[in-house]
């Protein structure tokens, strides 16, 4: 019997190997940007316990350290924080561009908080003290309607994230530095998964128009995509395969 493979090649995701047993899908990240150390210690168990993953930021600053280095699904933030206001923070989030659900949380009831909150970019609004099962109903649903918008705007395959209207890839959250023929050539290739495409349809994709490059010029291009792909963080991601006399494939699933 052969042993297993080892070194970097074995720790080496494939996209298809990447994503979780059929059936399931990747934990849903949650972020919680609140002060309340004993509020997230409860949530922390409650969301364990449905299946989520949450990281606690006790104040914005701590919070935004979090949010950079691992991008969660959805955002939990607290009206009342020790160095700013929640509003704040969200109107600063969304005015960076950040598109991630906020749910926001206070133990204030003036109405007027959660009007200026919702026209501020939160997706919705809880007061303390809440249900715990209206806030795991409430994070779902948030995390359902994300899911549907990103199945418009992004691929995701296990670990690797294209967003194809930044022209974005991310593996595990972290960007990978594409050029714009590089990204063509796997958002082409990502788009029909399983299905071999030829050089010239490679070429046509990412060059329109008359001039139609080399096949050699093809097989370098995707010879430095692969590259980069499989240095991504993480032992990186192998979802690109040759087929002889006919192209490349691109084997990684939806999930």
């Amino acid at each position: 019997m052969s042993s297993p493979p080892s070194g970097p090649a074995a720790d080496r995701a494939s996209c298809a190997g990447a994503t979780p047993p059929a059936g399931s899908e990747r934990p849903l990240r949650v972020l919680l940007i609140d002060d309340d150390t004993e509020l997230a210690g409860m949530l922390a168990e409650l969301l364990a316990r449905e299946g989520f993953e949450m990281r606690h930021g006790a104040s914005a600053a701590a919070g935004l350290a979090l949010l950079a280095a691992e991008p969660p699904d959805l955002l939990l933030l607290d009206l009342m924080l020790p160095d700013t206001s929640g509003l704040d923070l969200c109107r600063r989030l969304r005015a960076e561009g950040v598109e991630l659900p906020v749910l926001m949380l206070t133990a204030r009831g003036d109405p007027i908080d959660r009007v200026i909150g919702l026209e501020i970019g939160a997706d919705d609004y809880l007061g303390k003290p809440f249900e715990p099962r209206e806030l795991v109903a409430r994070v779902r649903a948030l995390a359902r309607r994300q899911r549907v918008a990103e199945r418009r705007t992004a691929l995701r395959f296990g670990p690797l994230v294209l967003d194809l209207l930044a022209r974005r890839a991310t593996v595990d959250g972290a960007g990978l530095a594409l050029t714009s023929i590089e990204f063509k050539l796997l958002a082409t290739l990502a788009a029909q998964p399983g299905r071999p495409m030829s050089r010239d349809a490679l070429s046509a994709a990412v060059q329109p128009g008359g001039y139609m490059p080399l096949d050699r010029a093809v097989d370098v291009q995707v010879a430095r995509l692969r590259k980069k792909l499989r240095a991504a963080p993480g032992g990186g991601v192998d979802c690109i395969e040759t087929v002889r006399g006919e192209g490349y494939v691109f084997t990684g699933r939806a999930g």
